[in-house]
């Protein structure tokens, strides 16, 4: 890109604030107080994002008389919980072609699985009154290549013989631009009913109040420091208390798990996303995006974009930053060499759109599994559960980890645990300078594959033989 398109491109990002739009909101609930006793329950919850939450509101569901505590290290949905696009898929797979190719016995119940999974996501939020934007308007997987017009078409004609396209619609150039209007569309596949749109941060936030509702103990800013057994139950301890319970269920996700054999399963990435001002309505007739669909680009360093309630785009993907070593730090929510790039493929996708300017630009850790599906597991003799890995796609699927979780503890055996997804695990990735070697070798060659019409090298295909997936 020339010098001076960039410098044109950037100044959209000269006000841009450096904090998630979706948590820089003046209705953003306070946080309930630390913990500063001891306490004791039935099941303890370490963890206050989607998992954490969706496994203590569903716990209480099932049993009202069951004594539930939560415990959040800050508030509520702000990491990645409070940090995403706000794309509420049905697949538990991360996205059919990852499940069909993992778990091929299994994809039609997988399907079956998550499809109930976003309805009763949808139930929930009716019943317990819980306003987060949430629209079901489908996502389109888009072309921007002829290769990956040819591809998407043939990906279509196979789920279609196998049964696994209803609800799916191919659309050609034409069609695609009649839906979202960008010069760089060539073909589409529309998914109308199998994703929805929400405000991640005012899910999380309402799903804090329907667990308290219910009678959940929740504590904030009360970070569990290590996990011990203590008689017939376990003990986590925090910084001014302790929690002794029967049972604990996990949803640290990428936060360092207090189980340490399960650490080595996930590692941070990090993904970042910019959000425009509100288009005015001549902005938004320039586009069309009449039907509200989320977007995401077919190459594999993608991009993934969606209008909020009040007709901002979310532009986000593309970079994803693996820092050496794994660790999990503040510093690295925000990197202005990403949101540059990234503003200079936005209006790229978009230059009708120029003079559109970005308002907050930020960054987030991904908990990464080489699988690229959430994994599960219990410790402790069957007293702690807990689930990660999800790779990106966990608004939805979290509420189903949950369920996996809470059949743990009981000891049940269900129709989700009886799933290989849920009965094995991933290959967990190497010691460093391995890991960190081995992602950047990925990553270039990702990056090499979509410059070549997507032909995949020695590497990616020795990978894709491993079963190791890995893409932005």
């Amino acid at each position: 890109m020339a010098a001076g398109a960039m410098n044109r491109f950037t100044r959209s990002l000269s006000d841009a604030q450096p904090v998630p739009y979706w948590l820089d909101d003046p209705g953003r609930p306070r946080p309930e107080p630390a913990l500063t006793t001891s306490e004791t329950c039935d099941l303890l919850v370490v963890g206050g994002g989607y998992s954490g939450l969706w496994t203590a509101l569903i716990a209480k569901e099932r049993d009202p008389q069951r004594d539930v505590v939560l415990v959040e290290g800050r508030e509520v949905g702000w990491a990645a919980s409070g940090r995403n696009g706000g794309f509420c898929a049905a697949s538990l797979t991360h996205g059919l072609p990852n499940g069909l190719t993992r778990w091929p016995g299994e994809i039609h119940r997988l399907q079956e699985l998550g499809e109930r999974n976003l309805d009763e996501i949808e139930a929930a939020l009716a019943r317990h009154g819980i306003d987060c934007d949430f629209e079901r308007t489908g996502e389109i997987d888009v072309a921007t290549e002829p290769y990956q017009a040819r591809e998407l078409r043939e990906w279509h004609e196979e789920t279609t013989r196998l049964g696994l396209a209803e609800g799916v619609e191919f659309l050609d150039a034409d069609a695609v631009r009649e839906q979202v209007d960008s010069p760089t569309f060539r073909a589409g596949l529309w998914d109308r009913r199998g994703v929805a749109m929400l405000n991640p941060a005012k899910l999380a936030w309402g799903l804090k109040r329907a667990c308290r509702q219910l009678g959940v103990r929740v504590y904030e800013n009360t970070p569990a420091l290590d996990l011990k057994p203590f008689g017939a139950g376990m003990a986590v301890r925090t910084p001014y208390g302790r929690v002794r319970a029967r049972r604990v269920a996990l949803g640290t996700n990428i936060f360092p798990n207090l189980v340490r054999r399960v650490r080595s399963y996930t590692v941070p990435v990090y993904d970042y996303a910019l959000m425009t001002e509100p288009l005015t309505a001549g902005q938004l007739a320039s586009i069309g995006w009449k039907n509200r669909q989320g977007l995401g680009d077919s190459a594999n360093q993608f991009h993934y974009f969606r209008l909020s309630a009040d007709n901002r785009i979310l532009w986000g993907g593309y970079d994803a930053i693996y820092p050496y070593g794994g660790r999990v730090r503040a510093e690295y929510d925000d990197r202005p060499e990403t949101y540059a790039k990234l503003a200079g493929h936005f209006f790229t996708c978009f230059p009708q759109l120029e003079g559109v300017r970005f308002s907050h630009a930020w960054g987030g850790a991904i908990d990464t599994c080489s699988r690229f599906s959430a994994f599960f597991g219990t410790a402790h003799h069957g007293k702690v559960a807990y689930a990660a890995g999800y790779t990106g796609l966990g608004v939805g699927a979290t509420r189903f980890g949950a369920e996996v979780m809470l059949d743990l503890l009981a000891g049940q055996r269900t129709e989700r645990t009886e799933l290989e997804m849920v009965r094995r695990k991933p290959l967990p990735f190497p010691p460093e300078p391995f890991a960190w070697t081995g992602i950047a070798l990925t990553k270039w060659s990702l990056a090499r594959a979509d410059a070549r019409g997507g032909r995949r090298n020695l590497w990616l295909r020795t990978m894709d033989r491993l079963g190791l997936g890995f893409d932005s």
